[in-house]
């Protein structure tokens, strides 16, 4: 029995069912309250807060999304768990996309249910201020509670390995918080040594599994024929080689995280007994007819482009729709280069450190020198190229690989050279123009740089896309900028084009 008993609230129309539910929350000692419609669930919301709200999907007088989004909108602190027909993977997906901690699908398992319950209950604030909250009608407003509050040490500190203080960079990290509160499978994009791994084990150190196992699996360096046994486990004997019952990956990540970098290099015949197992929540060990729980949190990773994947056949659908619920995008090292400095010296720090060198800087020439790069394989590229000039270099003096020739145009490339010493989630700074773009016959110093190279900037994006009639991937070609970085400079500048969604 829990020492502070939760307050849980059940809407179930069937009254079997909803008994079923009540009775098995009160032999754990839970508080329950039920109601079999909407309205009568919204009236037990007026005059309560409760720890955890537990609503079938399908009610007589609407949906128990209806519920769900009642609870966002009001910003109330209840958590939600959905219960959802069998197979019915868009419903399931639509909630968690609206905001469930979690879902179940019918019929319910008792032992899941039980475990689903505990696991939405541990992710709520601790027993003291739980115990507060519940003597005080109706539940806090969310908004009244300080969201960085429900980042403990581990979380924060996963979060600082992802260096850098630009805009695109405070986003991803904000992404992670808010991907941390629930249950919802995350979906990190990227291309290639952008640190796709340090966001996923972002999002499981912010989360209450924080203390679980965190298990990283690259499903495209395991040969096809092993897959079923690595990732679900197998019995002694049950193929030569087998000679003691071993785990797999669900197993061993019980309770915890489960990343599956490179999803999309899955087999289609796996991809189908990936997407039961997580429907299900179960998983059968080769070699055996019996089906085990299992309880992990999703995190998939992936270079490729999976809705195009779909398209082509080569990716399911249902799985997609399953593992993409939240979406992280993580920038490419050129888009936020703005972050450089900070990247270098944090892993110039940690290269000297393994390597018991003295810890070297890069000199501006250097920087500009890296900027001018196009560094395709991203910070893990970086890493490499520094890791070079540590061994090439002489004590505490970094020698860059010489065929990193200077040349006129990439030392006039300007960037913040000034290690970034700000606090996380700073007001990130206007980017910088090239110095040609100042009128050299202009000699009067303006009395708030930052606006006034707000104002430059404004002016060359604004006359680009007037001449390619607001057309912002032309204008981008014009100005040597991908369509992301023109989208973020127009966001950032608030630079609409009225009447032009497309980018054709």
């Amino acid at each position: 029995m829990p020492a502070t008993p939760a307050r849980i609230l059940i809407v179930d129309d069937e009254p079997d069912l909803r008994t079923l539910y009540e009775l098995t929350l009160l032999r754990e000692g839970h508080k329950v309250e039920a109601a079999g419609t909407v309205s009568e669930a919204m009236s037990l919301l007026k005059g309560h807060g409760f720890d955890l709200i537990i609503t079938d999907m399908r009610l007589p007088d609407g949906l128990g999304l209806d519920i769900l989004q009642h609870v966002t909108q009001t910003q109330r602190r209840e958590k939600a768990v959905v219960i959802t027909a069998y197979g019915s993977a868009e419903s399931a997906v639509e909630s968690l996309k609206a905001g469930a901690f979690d879902y179940l699908t019918k019929p319910v398992d008792l032992k899941q249910f039980r475990a689903v319950v505990s696991t939405a209950l541990a992710a709520q604030a601790p027993p003291a201020v739980a115990a507060q909250e519940r003597s005080t009608a109706p539940a806090p407003l969310a908004a009244e509670r300080d969201p960085g509050s429900m980042t403990h040490p581990a979380g924060e500190a996963a979060l600082h390995r992802l260096v850098g203080n630009s805009a695109l960079m405070q986003n991803v990290r904000a992404r992670i918080v808010k991907a941390a509160r629930s249950m919802a499978p995350v979906l990190v994009r990227g291309e290639s040594g952008t640190g796709k791994e340090l966001v996923a084990k972002g999002v499981h150190a912010c989360s209450h599994r924080s203390e679980g196992p965190f298990v990283a699996v690259n499903c495209g360096a395991i040969p096809e024929a092993l897959l079923e046994a690595e990732f679900f486990g197998a019995r002694k004997g049950s193929f030569t080689g087998a000679t003691q019952d071993r785990p797999g990956f669900f197993q061993a990540a019980q309770g915890g995280t489960l990343f599956l970098d490179e999803i999309g290099e899955l087999p289609l015949s796996m991809q189908a007994k990936l997407l039961r197992a997580l429907q299900e929540r179960k998983v059968r060990a080769l070699g055996t007819t019996q089906e085990e729980a299992v309880d992990v949190r999703i995190v998939s990773a992936t270079h490729r482009d999976l809705a195009a994947a779909v398209q082509q056949g080569t990716f399911r659908q249902d799985l997609y729709y399953r593992l993409n619920v939240i979406e992280i995008l993580l920038p490419a090292l050129r888009d936020r280069l703005e972050d450089l400095p900070a990247l270098c010296d944090a892993l110039l720090d940690k290269l000297a450190t393994e390597s018991g060198y003295p810890i070297p800087h890069l000199t501006p020439r250097q920087l500009r020198t890296l900027a001018s790069l196009p560094l395709e394989g991203n910070v893990r590229e970086l890493e490499n190229l520094l890791q070079r000039a540590i061994a090439l270099g002489d004590e505490s003096k970094l020698q860059l690989d010489t065929s990193l020739a200077d040349d006129p145009e990439v030392l006039a490339i300007d960037i913040p050279l000034t290690p970034s010493t700000t606090p996380e989630f700073p007001i990130v700074p206007p980017a910088p123009v090239r110095t040609s773009q100042v009128p050299a016959s202009d000699t009067t110093l303006p009395a708030d740089l930052s606006k006034w190279l707000d104002e430059q900037e404004r002016q060359v994006l604004v006359k680009a896309l007037e001449e390619t009639n607001f057309n912002r991937t032309a204008a981008a070609a014009k100005l040597g900028l991908n369509l992301r970085q023109i989208r973020y400079r127009m966001a950032r500048l608030n630079i609409n084009a009225p009447g032009h969604d497309d980018d054709a």
